[in-house]
């Protein structure tokens, strides 16, 4: 039984990781701090969890987290940085839902954090928490960065086509046009997020520079094996779950006669959490809600030059906590899919 803690308790990434660990079979949470909430019962605070999760807030310092096998850090960025030497020292493992440890490069990641990395010695080491490209170096880890929402989205929609250096589209004009629900700001009071604004309202954030581009661009050039570059432009819809990321790619020369469907099919025939949807298909971000699962479509308008990519996930799930659930059971030797074969909710 793996022993976890969470440090971030209160937030919709926390509760995401609460609701699926309850029902693991392979873990057993030993902590959740909050030092707001400290001593109130964790089902107090979140109703749905009442009967599934007997345990209560604590403060980081009261918390025996060194005890756990792993730490998830569901907090803001900043925090796990400044924690996670201490738990490594002491043989815990280290999961960080947020940016601590995606950024390779301490200076970009100041540039968008607008903080300094306080341990850059640890980002050679931290892996990149994305599965379906580096699942054996995430067995072998002890200190993970987990992909952001939009990233994994991109990332995964783009995997197939730019794989071991594969030439079949132009790598510096790709476009990512993205959609997230409103829970990707997190728990928070913001006037952009109440209902009377975001509801039946859609529009652009980022368009200058969005903090998950250079994550997106490091990893897409890391899958790539040589420097790619995308243009994102991230979008707030008036929905609670979701992201729906369309991709435009252009196809070169060499790679016109490329069966794309089937590509995309044979690259993802063997991932429980990726689902290449037949041919035409446009899939519905409510077709992901509460999984881990992202679902695919790849068009080719008129059999043209140009592909377009479509990926839906739920951010919370599959873009956050249910990918961060499926790397533990990577790093501990458990079935990858323990914990998250879980149906979508529909409607």
């Amino acid at each position: 039984m793996v022993k976890v803690g969470i440090v971030g308790g209160t937030g919709y990434t926390g509760v995401e990781l609460l609701r699926l660990l309850a029902g693991h079979g392979g873990a057993r949470i030993e902590a959740v701090t909050s030092r707001k909430e400290a001593g109130m019962k964790v089902a107090e605070m979140f109703p749905s969890l009442r009967g599934r999760v007997d345990i209560a807030f604590s403060t980081p310092e009261e918390a025996r987290l060194k005890d756990c096998d792993v730490v998830f850090f569901a907090t803001p960025h900043g925090v796990a940085m400044a924690q996670a030497r201490e738990l490594l020292d002491a043989g815990v493992k280290v999961i960080d839902l947020a940016a601590d440890f995606r950024l390779k490069d301490p200076a970009e990641f100041q540039k968008w954090y607008a903080m300094a990395h306080s341990c850059t010695d640890l980002l050679d080491e931290a892996v990149y928490g994305l599965a379906e490209v580096n699942r054996d170096a995430i067995r072998a880890a002890r200190l993970i960065g987990m992909a952001g929402c939009y990233p994994t989205s991109v990332q995964l929609g783009l995997l197939p086509l730019l794989e071991n250096g594969l030439q079949l589209i132009e790598t510096d004009t790709l476009i990512a046009d993205c959609k997230s629900g409103v829970s990707g700001a997190g728990r928070k009071a913001e006037v952009g997020t109440l209902f009377a604004e975001s509801s039946d309202n859609f529009k652009a954030y980022g368009v200058k520079g969005h903090r998950h581009s250079p994550e997106i661009n490091q990893g897409l050039s890391a899958i790539h094996g040589a420097p790619v570059s995308l243009t994102f432009v991230p979008h707030l819809t008036p929905m609670i779950r979701g992201i729906h990321s369309t991709i435009y790619a252009r196809i070169k020369p060499e790679g016109r006669d490329t069966d794309f469907q089937k590509l995309f099919e044979d690259r993802y025939a063997g991932e429980a959490f990726v689902d290449v949807m037949p041919a035409g298909s446009c899939p519905e971000t409510r077709s992901v809600r509460g999984s881990n699962v992202a679902r695919i479509a790849v068009h080719r308008p008129g059999n043209g030059d140009l592909l377009v990519i479509l990926v839906v996930e739920d951010n919370l799930v599959k873009g956050a906590s249910g990918q961060a659930v499926q790397v533990m059971n990577l790093m501990f030797g458990l079935p990858e899919t323990q914990g998250l074969d879980v149906v979508p909710l529909l409607p």
